[in-house]
């Protein structure tokens, strides 16, 4: 079957995400045509299928070092299976594909844990990421190859498992005169750096810091469950950001390493909230979620600033995706701190819009199967390029 596919002038392939936020499964269905730098994209269809509010909460309270047991994780995991198997199926029939065209599926899963830095064990130095959703029960309900796991063989090899978007980024976005900077803020936010006529293994690429999960919290806590985001940043605008709290936010120790560094959504989010409520039982609802709001855009701000554009000052432009593309508050904050560089969202280029992080994964599935590495060591500090992912077999087998 790997090698009908490999010999297919192009591959059609669904590419499944379950985001930071855990609110619903971005699913996208797209043509790809080569591999490696030469690959072409055609992105036939989109959707994100929303979890329900209950499961939600179940899957961020399931998140973390010490959230949830063994006997949940096993059997939410075949859940999410169930429910990516579905996405994959509807996506297809959604936009007329007829499903025995579809050669493959690449998903990303739920992130329960990513431990990106090395801890001892007797004999080891061991770092590790967790993503749950279920490959055999995704590639039993569809009948299709299934690739899986994408973090785990860079880990291996050394590398912190993320960002992986770099490669994607640079393959769309890469341009001869524009340095360009690639800003996604989903739960944390990431930045990959593209000079002008930069070969791949010049790109930096790193976890910022916070994205929307620290907002989401605040705004979930305060709202007392009514709300689960700041929708176009209205509260943060309504708010006064509290200068002293934002003083001590910005001494975490993470904003003083330099890249290649990850994050795992709970370094700044609901858990860190809890903690921050914790020690300031008082603060007020907008001022509160005005200081998160500036503390992703400062942090952002404070990463591009050192890592990135001080290397090179060629770059022109920041494109933005994510959740936090949608917030005006964090896009004005943006603009304002980079008065020389164009900052636009992923909207404005029609390849993408808002599925890039499915796309990706569909992207990523496109080089296992073609046999091609799909990381890249600059980005994630891994000791070499390697091809990731896991493969289960479908109804043909391999």
């Amino acid at each position: 079957m790997l090698a009908k596919i490999r010999e297919k002038s192009e591959r059609i392939i669904i590419g499944i995400n379950s985001g930071t936020s855990a609110d619903g499964i971005d699913t996208a269905i797209v043509r790809i045509k080569n591999s490696g730098l030469e690959t072409e994209i055609e992105v036939i269809g989109y959707e994100t299928y929303p979890y329900s509010p209950t499961l939600s909460q179940r899957l961020n309270k399931d998140m973390g070092q010490n959230a949830a047991g063994a006997a949940e994780l096993c059997l939410i995991s075949s859940y999410l299976g169930e429910l990516f198997a579905y996405s994959a199926k509807s996506i297809a029939k959604k936009f007329s594909v007829p499903f025995e065209d579809v050669d493959a599926i690449g998903m990303h899963g739920q992130t329960i844990y990513h431990h990106p830095e090395p801890v001892a064990f007797p004999g080891y130095k061991i770092s590790a990421t967790m993503q749950i959703g279920n490959p055999a029960v995704v590639a039993e309900r569809t009948g299709k190859i299934v690739v899986s796991d994408f973090r785990s063989r860079d880990m291996a090899a050394g590398g912190q498992g993320a960002p992986l978007v770099a490669y994607l980024d640079f393959v769309l976005f890469s341009h001869r005169a524009r340095g360009r900077v690639l800003l996604n803020i989903g739960g944390v936010a990431n930045v990959t750096g593209i000079p002008a006529s930069a070969p791949i293994e010049s790109i930096i690429a790193f976890d910022t810091g916070p994205g929307n999960a620290l907002i989401d919290a605040a705004v979930f806590h305060f709202s007392e469950g009514k709300k689960s985001f700041d929708e176009n940043g209205v509260i943060a605008k309504q708010g006064v950001v509290i200068k002293e709290l934002l003083e001590k936010l910005l001494s975490h120790p993470y904003f003083k390493k330099e890249p290649p560094k990850s994050l795992d959504k709970e370094t700044f989010g609901r858990l860190f909230f809890q903690k921050l409520l914790k020690e300031n039982p008082t603060l007020p609802p907008a001022n509160t979620i005005a200081t998160l709001t500036d503390f992703t855009i400062k942090t952002i701000t404070l990463g591009i600033k050192e890592h990135i554009i001080q290397k090179d000052q060629s770059y022109e432009e920041i494109i933005v995706s994510g959740g936090g593309a949608e917030n005006k508050t964090i896009l004005e904050g943006l603009r304002r701190n980079f008065p020389n560089l164009v900052v636009n969202t992923i909207s404005d280029y029609p390849i993408l819009g808002k599925s890039k992080e499915a796309v990706l994964y569909a992207f990523l599935a496109n080089e296992t199967l073609m046999n091609k590495k799909g990381n890249v060591p600059s980005a994630t500090g891994a000791k070499k390029p390697v091809i990731l992912g896991s493969v289960t077999p479908g109804e043909e087998g391999l």
